[in-house]
């Protein structure tokens, strides 16, 4: 009875927008969304750059480095080159992490204002850069006026939250406590007492939610959201993720903010695995977060092997519409990539080819460009940026919120790698600006090519004004055993090939003397060599004519 409740309110509160949900058909390499022609960085606002000299990060940091993420040039490939930008919680909250709200209509203090966000935004676009923020639908804090009046049975905001007389007794999915006692009744939270769960049964809450959301992108201008941990927003008795009730209510949000913006970009946080999560992509959200996929990749990086990336793409390709799911390799919620790769670049260099060249939605963690490490606990795998090798690694003037990672006097840094042809920096540069400027990158399709080699991925990515060709060697050795197969392609009548990259952990020549495929009737090739001799952790990018 209470799912059969829940499911005319969502109806009544939001049929009028359901129609614009029906799935169309999957779209082409002509109709993708913008979101396809971007490469996202996710930025920690409280460790990216300390304009006013507190150890904190601020809104006013984060502009005044934007000419590092994109400096609106074209013609320039001195910055990273992203397009997009996604800032972790900026609203009030008691916490340094800021996932636990107070207000869903401001902006952290110590970060700034909202003129400061509207100026981030306003320059941010000026630059080609798309800003989306954390919005954490899922909990509050226990700090927030609701829950605070939600603990007086008799006020208007009780059933904000989800409260028992008595304690349910059952432990949450993954064995945690989630029921806790305060002014004589037990309220749900899922993650930990100081975030209690929203109760999204409430129809005055779900219209709240809305118009919170609705502020952000018509009043301040925001291109859409990251929406944090959505798998746990309705829960159903001790059925605690992934219910219907959760997928129905993310497809009327997303279907009623198509009516403030057609053009807002809706990201999912979904923890889980590829069948589950695309379960939800276009329908709840536009794209989710590829968990399986960029395990498979940082897997196959650490042991330079392909096995877990060819079979976790597999599934991935099979599981969504072209395209629409979000590529990463870490986050702010796992040891940093470069720990998990023992510190080699070279590996990280390869890691990096992969989701910079594959479909998909690219998202780099802030820092990830440069190798910085941390492990867990999370403050330590949010560290302040490290800028320099000057005082607290140019991150501020005054004492961090947290301590600089000791190996940013160790090149460490932006400044130390920006000039080294041959940097982490460097190579992540040149693969952001070659996926800018190449459509096939982009928005193209791919075909997945057959290697004689268990240590080199190589694949097709084509439109139809262009087919590049990737190879990516993932061992730190060469390799020349790696002859590639395909039984057929969109390959025809080839006059010439062209280096659009090359990169490898050891600086080596590229003379340019690529061999061309001996094509079959089909379009395909059989043990082909683009060069006899891939360099360890090398990088191609080929272009077919």
């Amino acid at each position: 009875m209470k799912r059969f409740l829940l499911l005319l309110v969502l109806l009544a509160l939001l049929l009028p927008t359901l129609a614009l949900t029906a799935q169309d058909d999957a779209p082409t390499e002509s109709d993708l969304p913008w979101w396809n022609d971007r490469v996202f960085y996710e930025i920690f606002v409280r460790s990216f750059y300390d304009s006013d000299g507190d150890g904190i990060g601020d809104l006013q940091g984060v502009i005044s480095q934007l000419d590092y993420l994109n400096d609106g040039d074209p013609t320039t490939d001195s910055d990273l080159g992203i397009t997009g930008i996604w800032l972790m919680p900026i609203n009030p909250s008691p916490s340094y992490h800021g996932y636990d709200v107070t207000d869903y209509l401001g902006v952290n203090s110590e970060y700034g204002t909202l003129d400061d966000m509207r100026q981030l935004i306003e320059e941010a676009h000026a630059r080609g850069i798309a800003v989306i923020i954390d919005f954490v639908l899922n909990h509050s804090s226990v700090e927030h006026e609701w829950f605070i009046e939600s603990q007086n049975p008799d006020s208007d905001f009780r059933d904000y939250y989800v409260w028992e007389d008595e304690n349910p007794g059952f432990r949450g999915p993954e064995g945690q406590q989630v029921w806790y006692q305060t002014a004589g009744r037990y309220y749900y939270a899922v993650f930990w007492s100081g975030m209690p769960d929203l109760n999204y049964a409430n129809p005055d809450l779900t219209a709240q939610m809305m118009e919170a959301s609705r502020f952000w992108i018509e009043d301040i201008g925001v291109d859409g959201f990251r929406l944090d941990a959505i798998k746990f927003l309705i829960s159903d008795g001790e059925r605690q993720e992934n219910t219907p009730e959760t997928v129905a209510w993310f497809e009327a949000y997303r279907a009623s903010l198509r009516e403030s913006n057609a053009d807002n970009l809706l990201v999912g946080e979904i923890w889980d695995s590829t069948s589950t999560v695309s379960s939800y992509t276009d329908r709840a959200v536009d794209i989710a977060f590829e968990f399986d996929l960029a395990a498979g990749i940082v897997r196959g990086a650490a042991f330079g092997i392909t096995s877990s990336i060819d079979s976790a793409l597999e599934t991935v390709l099979e599981s969504y519409p072209a395209g629409q799911y979000a590529t990463f390799l870490t986050n702010h919620d796992q040891d940093r990539v470069m720990n998990q790769l023992r510190g080699e670049v070279g590996s990280a260099k390869s890691a990096a080819a992969v989701i910079l060249t594959l479909p998909g939605v690219p998202f780099i963690y802030y820092g990830e460009e440069i190798g910085m490490v941390g492990v867990k606990p999370d403050e330590d795998i949010r560290t302040p940026m490290q800028w320099s090798d000057g005082e607290n690694a140019g991150f501020t003037g005054g004492d961090p919120w947290r301590a600089v990672n000791a190996d940013f006097a160790d090149g460490v840094n932006v400044a130390a790698q920006s000039d080294d042809a041959n940097s982490l920096l460097t190579h992540y540069r040149a693969l952001i600006h070659a996926r800018n400027e190449n459509p096939a990158l982009l928005r193209g399709d791919i075909t997945v090519i057959d290697s004689g080699s268990g240590n080199v991925i190589s694949f097709l990515r084509h439109t139809a004004d262009q087919t590049v060709l990737v190879v990516i060697n993932m061992r730190p050795r060469e390799v020349d055993n790696y002859g590639l197969t395909l039984e057929s392609s969109v390959l025809s009548d080839l006059t010439n090939i062209n280096l659009m990259l090359a990169s490898s952990h050891e600086p080596f020549e590229a003379d340019g003397a690529f061999a061309l495929p001996e094509l079959n009737a089909e379009g395909g090739f059989a043990d082909y060599l683009p060069l006899p001799v891939l360099p360890g952790n090398s990088v191609f990018i080929l272009e077919f004519e």
